[in-house]
């Protein structure tokens, strides 16, 4: 039998590319689409009230039945966030993941009452799973998450390398990065890297975690009262070097916030996190121990309002208090437009008496998961790729890392710098920009998988913004009178003319009305009259646009 004909090979992003998060990475032939991660982006400000970004699947959606699997890389939110609305809106036959990503993932959709919906399956560095023409294996690197994992995805057109989040740490917390695995990659022929973009501003080398260690165990020699340490829920490795300073310390740990607790819980019953239970207290027990006997673990570092640390500054948690000789410390470095939250928080537990300590040249407390400027370099002499798309990262940062693959002798027309939803077209070891795929944003707000329309959001901006101004009328239908007067009532904004702008708007729509009332007219007509009066007033005014609601109430 004549052996079957390969097809050209898509690869593309539904999300991580321009942006820091939702990554979600597709490889696609005619047969056969594997998908690598699943994530979510944070909203900053500009989405008031929405949880969770994440991809459109639209084309997912559309091409259901080729869907075979999906690889997660390691166990950040950013990369298996998305899981419970992705299995939502498409059936995923199986979900492979290393092991700590797995029980992270089964715990969430445990939560979401979803566990039946996926079967999930763990794998390791010497795995090789066949998906009809694919073979996928995979390496091991270090980041701040145990069980990180770059993925190798060979197919008859040639092979496809995605480093995952990754750091070149030569002193990690937890097992080595396969550089002898990567090296083997690359002598063999690599056609399509696909690496990690974070960090290709910074020169040089990223931090070891090992150096990390040091600073906090110096923090907490010279802490004389409670020390009260924020990090991220999901820097495994970063918690276990904090448990094992409050070890070393005689300090007992007090865990503070839900996913601090979970992420805890799951990693201490897996091993990553290894301390006695002897030192793990209640939170509600704190005041039981001297000051210099406790630290507390919390979420928050990033000064997000319902986060264990901001209600602490604020004095709104019910055990914890801040007391005048508490070290407060932000074990991670501040996200992109987070700045300003956190400023907020690090001035409100000042004020309380505290002492705050932040990551900066003179406290090295937070080291990043993701490659600086040489290890990229040396990731890419190592797997020495035909082609080259860089990905995870906002536009200057592929970019950067785009000119860096040019400075190494890639050419610039095997280099993509690409945008959500662009394709490179792998066939028989050659890639070119191909075709689009739909892609765009889904807004979550709480656990509605349909998402949220972009006037939805807009609107919510308005009204954070300028406001909300309804106008009432009442009307009798049989005799086409007005029998209540326009009736205005402002939320959201507040201005020294307002009452007297109020009754201007009142008495012009009053009288906008009844000359409209004296002919043929429809409610249609009627609720124009009263916005463009009122908005137009207004803005004449005080310079605002608030949302305008008209209401008609009618007797019949």
């Amino acid at each position: 039998m004549p052996s079957k004909i390969s097809s050209p090979v898509s690869i593309y992003a539904l999300g991580g590319l321009q942006e820091v998060g939702k990554n979600t990475y597709c490889i696609e032939n005619a047969d056969t689409l594997i998908i690598i991660d699943a994530g979510v982006l944070f909203p900053g400000n500009e989405y008031p009230g929405i949880d969770y970004l994440v991809p459109d699947y639209t084309h997912l959606k559309n091409n259901r039945s080729k869907i075979k699997a999906l690889f997660i890389t390691h166990g950040h939110e950013d990369h298996i966030g998305g899981i419970p609305y992705l299995i939502q809106n498409v059936n995923i036959p199986v979900i492979y993941a290393p092991r700590l990503a797995i029980a992270l993932i089964k715990h969430r959709l445990e939560d979401m009452r979803l566990i039946d919906r996926v079967k999930l399956v763990e794998y390791s560095e010497d795995s090789i799973i066949p998906i009809d023409d694919f073979n996928i294996s995979f390496f091991r690197v270090t980041h701040s998450i145990p069980d990180s994992f770059g993925i190798v995805v060979d197919t008859p057109e040639g092979r496809i390398v995605t480093t995952g989040d990754f750091k070149i740490d030569l002193t990690p917390i937890g097992p080595d990065i396969q550089l002898n695995k990567i090296a083997k990659l690359g002598s063999e022929g690599v056609d399509l890297l696909l690496s990690d973009s974070t960090n290709t501003e910074n020169d040089g080398y990223t931090p070891s975690e090992r150096n990390v260690f040091d600073s906090i165990n110096d923090i907490f020699v010279k802490a004389q009262g409670r020390l009260i340490v924020s990090t991220f829920s999901s820097n495994i490795s970063r918690i276990q070097q904090i448990c094992e300073c409050a070890l070393n310390n005689n300090r007992k740990i007090a865990i503070v916030g839900r996913s601090m607790e979970n992420a805890v819980q799951i990693a201490r019953s897996y091993g990553y996190i290894k301390i006695p239970d002897s030192i793990v207290i209640d939170v509600s027990n704190v005041k039981q121990y001297k000051n210099n006997e406790v630290v507390v673990l919390c979420t928050g570092s990033q000064g997000e309002p319902m986060a264990a640390l901001s209600r602490i500054a604020n004095g709104d948690h019910k055990d914890i208090k801040i007391i005048p000789g508490d070290t407060v410390v932000f074990s991670s470095s501040a996200i992109p437009g987070n700045g300003v939250s956190i400023d907020n928080v690090v001035n409100q537990l000042a004020k309380c008496g505290a002492d705050v300590i932040t990551n900066s040249i003179l406290s090295d407390i937070h080291s990043s998961g993701h490659p600086a400027k040489q290890e990229l370099r040396l990731m890419f002499k190592l797997l020495k790729p035909k082609y080259f798309m860089p990905v995870h990262g906002e536009y200057r940062m592929l970019s950067i890392h785009g000119q860096l693959a040019a400075s190494l002798g890639m050419k610039k027309e095997n280099i993509f710098v690409l945008n959500n939803g662009d394709t490179v077209v792998l066939t028989r070891h050659k890639c070119e920009r191909g075709y689009q795929v739909p892609s765009g944003i889904t807004f979550i707000d709480g656990t509605d998988i349909a998402g949220l329309t972009l006037n939805v959001i807009k609107d919510r901006k308005v009204l954070s913004e300028d406001g909300m101004v309804s106008i009432t009328i009442g009307i009798d239908t049989k005799t086409n009178q007005l029998i209540v007067p326009p009736k205005i009532t402002c939320r959201g904004f507040v201005y020294g003319e307002k009452h007297r702008i109020i009754g201007e708007i009142e008495k012009e729509i009053e009288y906008a009305l009844l000359k409209l009332l004296q002919g043929k007219t429809s409610y249609a007509e009627l609720k124009t009259a009263m916005k463009t009066i009122a908005s137009r007033k207004i803005m004449q005014v005080i310079n605002r646009e608030p949302m305008i609601i008209p209401l008609i109430m009618t007797v019949y």
